[in-house]
């Protein structure tokens, strides 16, 4: 196995300084879905309305564009992912600035549904990390000069891989797997120096039961301190950014189907929802506390025997409801209250397809992209679904809505897209 990085510089880029309007990581600043602030959102679009630019790309991705100052980027794949870019635009006019690439010629299994470079990366305004799986991990600045690169291990999973790294106190920190091998670990932003690396239990591929995480960490605040929460194959687990110990844990994501979790950490004002995969189980808990504090704060739980839809692409809680858009035809779109769990309304899937990519809140709207690259765009009403706009691009997509200054930014399997409207 050899990995190499190869760049390409094809046109000079500006210098870039942290904006309150970027979208610096995998479901915006805070990893909550939420934009705070945005106004002047737009609310309808086609490919030949409201779009200031598109930028092609070579091949189909999963993962989502970030937005930082002036720039824009995005992963995606080559050569069955023996190339995998990172890819920088420019968010003015959606010129291509740079690329930068990691040639991997070892053996990394995926599904077709989920190609080599799903992760989204972060950035701290000053630099951009990436993870790249087996691939390594990779540190650039803004104008694409490499930083460091750690080799992490080699990760064998028949879905492949997924979780985005997340930067927090002048570490990133990454939830490396899932394979027989699974850990959480932190990393120094300025050199790539392990800080500390916590394991997780891992599992097989075998066909009978399934088992991985693909989420992506979250930053909670408990009673003032910092905290990791991850949401894990058999539960929801917090540690201490510090030094990776584990604090607390709420159980309850296995199913009969799998020990599997695709959405990641969904906040509120005090509670938090998760969402296992492939019919999973989902729950509502309070952080806090030390150890197992499955009795004493989990809200609800619907078990394995429940008729839980198959849920990828997490929600966002709104005022004690969760809006989740989901991966198949049983209630596509759904409302649920957080403190009980109870479903206050469900759309079927429509034209739009499953749903793979994120919810996301600004401007007092939500917004989803299901797979044939339909956005939904709907009002959080807890007591209707209330439409607002179904905005068709025409190409495929998996990937969560970036929105940063009033622009939506679209990942579909052809393009970039920035929309604004004109």
């Amino acid at each position: 196995m050899r990995t190499v990085i190869l760049s390409v510089c094809l046109a000079t880029s500006l210098t870039v300084s942290v904006s309150g309007g970027d979208w610096p990581a995998f479901r915006g600043p805070k990893g909550t879905g939420i934009a705070d602030g945005e106004t002047g959102v737009p609310v309808e679009w086609g490919p030949e309305k409201n779009i200031k630019w598109k930028a092609p790309l070579p091949a189909d991705g999963n993962s989502s564009p970030i937005v930082v100052g002036s720039k824009v980027f995005v992963t995606c794949p080559e050569q069955e992912g023996h190339q995998r870019h990172l890819f920088c635009f420019d968010r003015a006019t959606g010129e291509q600035q740079w690329v930068r690439t990691v040639a991997y010629d070892g053996d990394e299994i995926t599904h077709t549904t989920n190609p080599h470079c799903a992760t989204t990366p972060a950035s701290d305004g000053e630099r951009i990390v990436v993870w790249e799986s087996s691939a390594g991990m990779h540190c650039y600045d803004l104008e694409g000069n490499l930083h460091w690169s750690r080799d992490l291990g080699k990760f064998v999973h028949m879905w492949g891989y997924a979780s985005s790294p997340i930067i927090h106190d002048g570490k990133v920190i990454q939830l490396c797997g899932p394979g027989e091998r699974t850990f959480l670990i932190a990393l120094d932003l300025e050199t790539g120096a392990t800080v500390w690396e916590t394991p997780e239990p891992g599992g097989s591929n075998e066909e009978s039961y399934y088992i991985g995480s693909w989420t992506t960490p979250l930053m909670i605040d408990v009673d003032g301190a910092a905290q990791i929460l991850c949401s894990l194959a058999t539960r929801a687990a917090a540690y201490n950014p510090a030094n990776g110990q584990l604090m607390w844990f709420i159980g309850g994501m296995s199913s009969n189907r799998g020990d599997l979790a695709y959405a990641s950490p969904m906040p509120g004002e005090g509670v938090l929802v998760t969402a296992g995969g492939f019919c999973g189980p989902a729950m509502a808990f309070k952080p806090g506390g030390r150890g197992d504090m499955t009795a004493a704060h989990r809200l609800w739980h619907t078990g394995w025997d429940h008729q839980n839809p198959q849920r990828i692409g997490s929600g966002v809680i709104v005022d004690g409801y969760v809006y989740l858009a989901n991966a198949d035809d049983r209630g596509s779109l759904q409302c649920l209250k957080v403190d009980t769990g109870e479903q206050t309304w469900e759309v079927p899937r429509g034209e739009e397809g499953p749903h793979w990519g994120s919810t996301v809140l600004a401007d007092g709207r939500l917004y989803v992209t299901g797979q044939k690259g339909i956005t939904r765009v709907f009002a959080p009403n807890p007591e209707k679904y209330e439409g607002l706009a179904e905005n068709d691009l025409g190409e495929s997509s998996n990937s969560t809505p970036a929105i940063a200054d009033g622009e939506i930014f679209l990942r579909t399997f052809g393009h970039v897209w920035c929309v604004a409207d004109e």
